[in-house]
């Protein structure tokens, strides 16, 4: 991982990049995990004093909670490198929205402690990065294509973070539909069940099974009927009520196949032809909200 640092009066400053993500892609609960072409940036400066200041035109309330979730990031970082603390201002600007199920959270968690990685040394490799980040996400899924690109399946065996991850062919178009309002990512976690029948955890193990299969082989036509869900979609729908029309009008309009992006509230179609027809037909069932045509992201994390 490359890496630049800057010098100026305030100090050494390190930008990254950190893509945005969709987790799930339907069955795929808490392991499958995508990168788009859609980006955070975080550039990191060295000061004197104590804490971290935040630099992004945000309102107070999302100021507040990214200042405890980048404090929290920082300091396990710091803890686990071993390296003496430091004061910062940290400035996140880009395109990956908040509360959209698109993996916000990763972008500044991940963007926080790359550039500290990069201003320390890079004491960490990507697989440490991705270690940290999955501990203070609580799951991989969004974690591992951030980091590293690509789709991804991940889990954690024991303590360790493990991802396997295949490139996904320029072909695919990933049509966004991001409505224009938030879903709570505890509140939506709460609505999934505890438990589920055998039939619906066979139902959903055979679909995992195959996505990661197709994605391996690069056969994407063969993800087919493999995207429906009966963990967690079902249950979040009453947060995004129009989630299957949605999907059924893309799948109509030529799309593979779509999912719940994360924890919502966007909604995702996968398609390899006529991707403007695809998001028309989506948008139509739901107007208010911005559609956008992405492709995969292939390198994940990157310094510049």
């Amino acid at each position: 991982m490359a890496n630049t640092l800057n010098t100026s009066s305030q100090g050494e400053s390190a930008t990254v990049r950190v893509p945005g993500t969709t987790a799930n892609l339907g069955p795929g609960f808490d392991t499958l995990g995508l990168a788009l072409r859609f980006y955070n940036h975080s550039r990191v400066t060295r000061r004197p004093g104590r804490g971290l200041t935040i630099t992004s035109p945000i309102g107070d309330e999302a100021r507040a909670g990214a200042t405890a979730l980048l404090t929290e990031a920082a300091q396990r970082y710091f803890r686990r490198t071993k390296q003496k603390p430091f004061a910062f201002d940290i400035s996140l600007t880009g395109d990956v929205p908040i509360a959209r199920g698109l993996g916000s959270s990763v972008t500044a968690r991940l963007g926080c402690v790359a550039a500290l990685n990069v201003l320390g040394g890079e004491p960490l490799d990507r697989q440490g990065l991705f270690q940290l980040v999955t501990e203070l996400e609580g799951h991989p899924d969004n974690a591992a294509p951030a980091v590293f690109g690509g789709f991804t399946a991940s889990t954690t065996v024991g303590t360790e973070a493990r991802a396997v991850r295949f490139p996904v062919s320029v072909a695919a178009r990933f049509v966004t539909l991001i409505p224009n309002f938030e879903v709570s990512t505890p509140m939506a976690r709460q609505l999934v069940p505890l438990q589920f029948s055998k039939a619906d955890t066979v139902h959903c193990l055979t679909r995992v099974a195959l996505i990661t299969a197709a994605f391996a082989a690069g056969d994407l036509q063969a993800l087919r009927g493999c995207f429906d869900d009966r963990i967690h979609q079902p249950y979040r729908e009453p947060l995004i009520p129009e989630l299957s029309a949605v999907i059924r009008a893309g799948e109509k309009a030529g799309a593979i196949g779509g999912w719940l992006s994360g924890s919502g509230s966007t909604i995702i179609c996968l398609t390899l032809e006529q991707p403007e027809a695809v998001a028309r037909a989506m948008q139509r069932c739901l107007p208010d909200s911005t559609v956008h045509i992405l492709r995969a992201d292939r390198d994940g994390l990157r310094t510049k």
